[in-house]
């Protein structure tokens, strides 16, 4: 077991070393993030050691490509190294647990993709695995990048702030339609046993940590739905069995009275990647929309009648949320920023000795909201969520 190279009490006495474990869709946006995020932000000192996949050849050309010294395709003996004191997992659900566990009991700074594991089971040994680490002055992080994005981080100063009042109801709505056309391909995301889950833990783990994220509450009750629109796709051998949902719909009740739904799918034709969320207090209310993550739309329900109206926020100027690093005012930052941001933060964290959020304690709760939705579904019934 390796000692944290940035105790909080102390500066480094050299760089930190950081490993990436996956280089494919999440890989590269994490690899961007760490390529980019000292351009912009004052954070401790790191390099980028090593990326590693199990093609030895794509991953030596996407190390090269993306900025790592070196590739690797055993996470294993790279996790034991003493050069590598963080490990950002972007693997498949599958493998979280495995290495992140490993990861932390060897020492290692952990920040891994959403959702955080497969099952009820694994999220609760990783958390578990983060408690004991973080005894030791190991930080870890789930990866819910959206909380990242400026307009969301100020929506939810402005809850907070009571600018809305009492918060009654949210609507969140993450849309995809990539899996639309009844002809495209099987992938690992349609089978149970290597996704967990469909459209419910890859997207709706999303909406539901922005629930909770936002309003700051607990969820008590959950009733959910799911269906399989397409349950057979060409696959090698011919046509295979989906097995896991194309959609999903929740109600979730907060502790504070307020009441959230939640719509996802991969099969909405027309809509590439919409996370809308609209929350609704008796003083104002607040639009937001992925496809156009520069604006927030704002209505003070305060104001007489006659002026009251959304108006738009274009979220780009210094005093909102991460915008002061980056460009002047009006010139709008893209989706990859989230992942700079959330690197950024991770790495104050480290330096700082403070635990990241969302942490994995937040990450097994998203896990027990998701693990009741699909119950609720399986039985046509409403479910208290419990909490171990």
């Amino acid at each position: 077991m390796s000692t944290p190279a940035y105790p909080s009490d102390s500066t480094p006495s050299r760089p930190l070393g950081v490993a990436a474990i996956g280089y494919a869709f999440m890989g590269k946006a994490h690899s961007n993030a760490w390529r980019n995020v000292a351009s912009f932000f004052d954070v401790p000192a790191f390099e980028q050691k090593v990326l590693v996949g199990r093609d030895a050849d794509a991953v030596a050309e996407a190390a090269a490509r993306y900025g790592w010294a070196e590739s690797a395709t055993d996470w294993r003996t790279v996790i034991e190294r003493d050069d590598i004191d963080i490990v950002d997992i972007c693997a498949p659900g599958w493998m979280h647990a495995e290495i992140a566990v490993a990861a932390l009991a060897a020492g290692k700074h952990v920040l891994v993709e959403k959702p955080l594991a497969n099952t009820l089971a694994e999220a609760e040994l990783m958390t578990a695995a983060a408690a004991k680490a973080r005894a030791r002055g190991v930080q870890s992080m789930i990866g819910f990048n959206y909380r990242r994005v400026p307009a969301l981080a100020l929506a939810r100063e402005l809850i907070a702030e009571g600018r809305l009042g009492t918060v009654r109801h949210v609507r969140a709505a993450y849309l995809q339609d990539w899996l639309a056309d009844a002809q495209a391909p099987m992938t690992w995301r349609l089978r149970k046993e290597t996704a967990g889950s469909g459209a419910l833990g890859d997207i709706a783990s999303h909406a539901i940590d922005q629930v909770l994220f936002l309003l700051g509450g607990e969820v008590n009750e959950v009733t959910g739905r799911l269906n399989t629109f397409v349950d057979r796709r060409p696959g090698e051998n011919g046509l295979e069995d989906v097995t896991v949902d194309d959609a999903a719909w929740a109600t979730l009740s907060l502790a504070s009275g307020a009441i959230a739904s939640v719509e996802v799918s991969r099969v909405a034709t027309g809509r590439k990647n919409s996370l809308q969320i609209e929350v609704y207090g008796d003083k104002g209310s607040l639009l937001f929309d992925l496809e156009n993550l520069n604006e927030l739309g704002f209505l003070d329900a305060t104001l007489p009648v006659r002026e009251q109206g959304f108006r738009r926020i274009l979220v780009n100027e210094p005093e909102h949320p991460y915008i002061e690093a980056w460009w002047p005012q009006g010139h709008i930052i893209g989706w990859e920023h989230t992942f700079t941001h959330q690197v950024r933060d991770f790495l104050l964290a480290v330096r700082d000795g403070t635990q990241p959020s969302p942490s994995f304690e937040e990450g097994l709760n998203v896990q027990h909201i998701l693990s009741a939705v699909e119950e609720s579904a399986a039985n046509k019934s409403t479910l208290t969520v419990v909490r171990r």
